[in-house]
């Protein structure tokens, strides 16, 4: 989504006067403004994506309620199940059906097969892979009944699009979320000035070092690695590793100023991870708000390490393939994932066998 330089501060200063105009005591109104400019805000790109947004929101909301009002386990087990597949089913149409088609009919002509297999060709809706691992957490968390089901749909509804994280994350859980959303908010000058201070940090982050980076590392990663002599390799993957630190958590910063301001709080979704010690640890402190999510809904589900060491090994490759499938739908983004799958897996082979 691309917005001009002076649009998005005049979007987020009409946005604020009029939350801080309502005032604490009608925090349901706030809620409601906050959500219509979450909805303006993610329309101005493609109003047409509004309709997936929405449609996440209303199943997960009514799969909510009826997931705490059921107590059979089988009714239960199927609305989860449900959950499941609408989200990852809209999330899997429209960023990975094409991907799936376009790498069967490769692998069938490699074996000699002429194939003409349909695809869609749809844009990508911005947040697509956001915003669905948000909603899942909350129909999840409620099956587990670790969290009560909301009945404010309002409230719901504003935790699935608040726009700060929308596109970007960090990917907000609905026990943390929703209870900040579903009460007064205080705004404080601690955290106005907490608010400015990420929103300052996170833009100079994005603005001054990410892109500059990038204008090193993107025409080395553009051209041909073998004209590339001496230190260039080098310096491209450096410049590579200091713009996609910088790209994305200052994204994350900005949506946590914007949220302070507000007076919500967010997770910190990097926490230093190039001083990482190994990696696990480096998983630990990147993309934190991901790493949880995948531990917490995927790996433990699969057996984590309640198996055997074979096992276990097997769910971390896996867990972190499909993240990395995750992060793009694309064979590169899948060997990244396998790649740092393989590190996970020889960190914990080393630490077993020292006993």
């Amino acid at each position: 989504m691309q917005f001009n330089s002076w649009i998005f501060p005049l979007f987020f200063a009409v946005v604020y006067a009029g939350y801080l105009g309502l005032g604490r005591s009608r925090y349901r109104l706030q809620n409601v403004w906050l959500l219509a400019a979450s909805y303006l805000f993610y329309g101005y790109w493609d109003p047409r994506f509004l309709a997936l947004l929405g449609l996440s929101t209303v199943v997960d909301y009514v799969i909510g309620g009826r997931l705490a009002a059921s107590d059979d386990e089988r009714v239960r087990k199927r609305l989860v199940t449900l959950s499941v597949v609408v989200n990852l089913g809209i999330l899997g149409s429209f960023k990975y059906f094409d991907f799936f088609v376009d790498s069967t009919a490769a692998l069938l002509e490699t074996l000699g097969f002429q194939v003409h297999l349909p695809t869609l060709r749809v844009l990508l809706p911005v947040g697509i892979s956001f915003y669905t691992f948000q909603t899942l957490s909350y129909t999840i968390d409620v099956y587990r009944r670790r969290m009560p089901a909301t009945k404010d749909f309002f409230g719901f509804a504003l935790f699935v699009a608040f726009f700060p994280q929308l596109v970007a994350g960090p990917i907000e859980r609905a026990a943390r979320l929703l209870p900040q959303i579903e009460r007064p908010r205080d705004v404080t000058a601690t955290k106005v000035q907490e608010g400015v201070w990420l929103l300052v940090w996170g833009y100079f982050k994005k603005t001054v070092i990410a892109d500059r980076a990038a204008l090193v590392a993107n025409p080395m990663f553009d051209g041909s690695w073998e004209t590339l002599t001496g230190l260039e390799p080098f310096t491209a993957v450096l410049a590579f590793t200091i713009h996609i630190y910088c790209d994305f958590s200052g994204y994350s910063d900005i949506a946590r100023g914007l949220a302070k301001l507000m007076g919500f709080e967010f997770l910190l979704n990097f926490r230093l991870p190039y001083f990482a010690t190994g990696p696990s640890d480096f998983w630990g402190r990147w993309h934190v708000s991901l790493s949880t999510w995948l531990r917490d809904y995927l790996y433990i589900p699969l057996g984590g390490n309640r198996g055997s060491r074979f096992t276990t090994y097997r769910n971390m490759f896996l867990v972190m393939a499909l993240g990395g499938l995750w992060h793009g739908a694309a064979w590169p983004y899948i060997l990244w994932g396998s790649y740092h799958g393989v590190l996970l897996v020889l960190e914990r082979v080393w630490a077993d066998a020292r006993g």
